[in-house]
């Protein structure tokens, strides 16, 4: 038995967790592409390069996340535009709605996604 995703209810979702990510992103300093802004002030908080370091290396640790994750959502919502959301992007099966319900960004079905 088949289950449409509700598109609009998709399209909401994605839109709040997209500006979620944005805001994130944002709070650390990044652009969307998930690049760190240099004008990004550490704190004078920060007495030596290692502390420096080890804050910046965490930060970018935290955004490349935040990045694929916004880059999946973005596929999602232009997957609701053209008609294909729901259905894996590597075989084509449906997803299936639980899956879509509780993760509207998922690009794989359960198969693929365990492949990856």
């Amino acid at each position: 038995m088949s289950h449409e995703p509700d598109l609009d209810a998709a399209r909401t979702a994605l839109t709040e967790e997209r500006d979620k990510l944005l805001h994130q992103l944002e709070e650390l300093g990044a652009t969307e592409d998930g690049e760190l802004r240099s004008d990004v002030d550490l704190g004078e908080g920060f007495a030596d390069a290692a502390s420096i370091t080890a804050d910046r290396t965490n930060r970018l640790g935290i955004v490349e996340s935040l990045k694929e994750t916004l880059d999946s959502v973005n596929t999602a919502l232009g997957r609701v535009d053209e008609g294909t959301y729901g259905h894996c992007i590597n075989c084509d099966k449906e997803i299936g709605a639980e899956r879509m319900e509780a993760r509207p960004n998922s690009l794989y079905c359960v198969d693929c996604k365990t492949l990856l």
